[in-house]
């Protein structure tokens, strides 16, 4: 650990000297390995499917960690997005005189080494590469054990591009252990090395970080995040919303946990909302008043379920007092994450997005548009819900930080 933490620290200061060109030159010999070597990455992603069955992990762990011809082409149009952008760093974010003639630049920069720790998705391996990278930072990737495999032969290829390319490799390392010890040691020993950890998975894995962590972290806890059906909600799009938001893909961060339906409509809305839902396979627990409005049996919800990120096909429902009601119940229990109201009034629609904790607050839209890809980032590293910087979804403008420059001609304070 302390050899790869040598290594980053090197390798940091000769990629903040390479030009964008340079850079994207190797993103693009990287896209060409994933397709020239598709099988391999196949076959090594089917034994980690083999290993994590064998091992009786969970069904939405296993969905996260599959590969195939498709995931790995969109992985490849993710990078072929990134190369597009421009480089983050060396821009003027801004600047000012003062009236000594003092000029002030505050300048992006890398922010150096990051150390990012993810758990089942080895596409996490290729996004965040290409996104350091790109951003001048060099990574240290450490995905779980699940996807060894996977995570080893990506690592891998995006080392071999840097190579071809003549830029350090040590720009992008994978821990080769699956031992806990290698993790910890990430975490509390290399400070000297590491400037950022990014925990990327479940809420142990978050709380493990946070809990032994000796740098700064920025990530999110978990994704409870809800839909908020107001009185004024079209049906149809409620609907739509409701049933993308739960059902597209209930294993993601960014799936709806909990459904709110404001008590003026859950005559005409309830019933056909919940359905939907229904025959889709999704399991409802509810309150006492939703119970009415169900024809089948139903459990009650219990205050367990109002904190519950079920990550499978089961929702939680409320019925809520108005706009207020569905803002006190997301602030009380929600994760900061995604959150969204369903409504025709852009009054009400105002008062939930600027009054609700999230660092994504959606109107008229499904939550699992939570995603960097989405946004237009290209990829993420992960979503940050913390209430500094950077919010949301990490994409490359946000894998930055700044300098001030202050330019004289010879000024001294008085």
């Amino acid at each position: 650990m302390e050899k790869i933490g040598k290594k980053a620290k090197f390798a940091s200061l000769n990629l903040s000297r390479l030009n964008i060109s340079k850079k994207n030159s190797v993103l693009k010999q990287f896209s060409q390995y994933l397709k020239a070597n598709e099988q391999s990455i196949l076959n090594a992603n089917k034994k980690d499917v083999s290993n994590a069955k064998s091992k009786k992990i969970k069904d939405s762990m296993i969905n996260r960690l599959k590969l195939s011809s498709e995931k790995i082409s969109q992985i490849r149009s993710s990078i072929d997005k990134i190369v597009k952008f421009k480089d983050p760093t060396d821009k003027t974010l801004s600047s000012w005189r003062r009236p000594n003639g003092l000029i002030i630049k505050k300048v992006s920069i890398p922010i150096g080494v990051i150390g990012i720790i993810y758990e089942s998705r080895p596409n996490v391996t290729s996004d965040v590469s290409a996104l350091c990278f790109k951003s001048g930072n060099v990574v240290i990737l450490r995905g779980g054990s699940e996807a060894f495999y996977s995570n080893k032969i990506l690592a891998k290829l995006f080392r071999k591009a840097l190579k071809k390319k003549k830029c350090n490799e040590n720009c992008v390392q994978f821990i080769q252990s699956k031992e806990r010890r290698h993790v910890d040691y990430l975490l509390s020993g290399m400070k000297n090395y590491v400037d950022l950890i990014i925990p990327r998975g479940g809420k142990s894995l978050v709380k493990k970080v946070l809990k032994k962590s000796s740098v700064s972290i920025v990530g999110h806890y978990e994704g409870l995040c809800h839909v908020f059906v107001d009185r004024e909600a079209d049906l149809d799009i409620a609907i739509k919303i409701v049933k993308n938001s739960k059902m597209r893909n209930f294993s993601i961060c960014g799936a709806a946990e909990t459904l709110l339906i404001d008590k003026k409509c859950l005559k005409t809305h309830c019933k056909l909302i919940l359905s939907q839902l229904s025959a889709l396979g999704c399991k409802i627990k509810g309150d006492k008043i939703i119970r009415k409005y169900i024809s089948g049996k139903m459990k009650i919800a219990t205050e367990k379920d109002w904190e519950t990120e079920y990550l499978s096909p089961t929702i939680s429902v409320k019925s809520v007092n108005g706009v207020e009601g569905a803002i006190n119940h997301i602030n009380k229990y929600g994760s900061s994450h995604t959150d969204s109201i369903v409504t025709k009034n852009k009054k009400t629609a105002k008062k939930f997005l600027l009054n609700i904790n999230s660092s994504i607050a959606v109107h008229n839209a499904s939550t699992q548009f939570a995603d960097g890809g989405e946004f237009g980032f290209g990829a993420e590293v992960g979503i940050s819900t913390s209430k500094l910087p950077p919010r949301g979804p990490i994409g490359l403008n946000q894998l930055i930080t700044y300098k001030y420059i202050l330019e004289g001609k010879g000024q001294i304070r008085k």
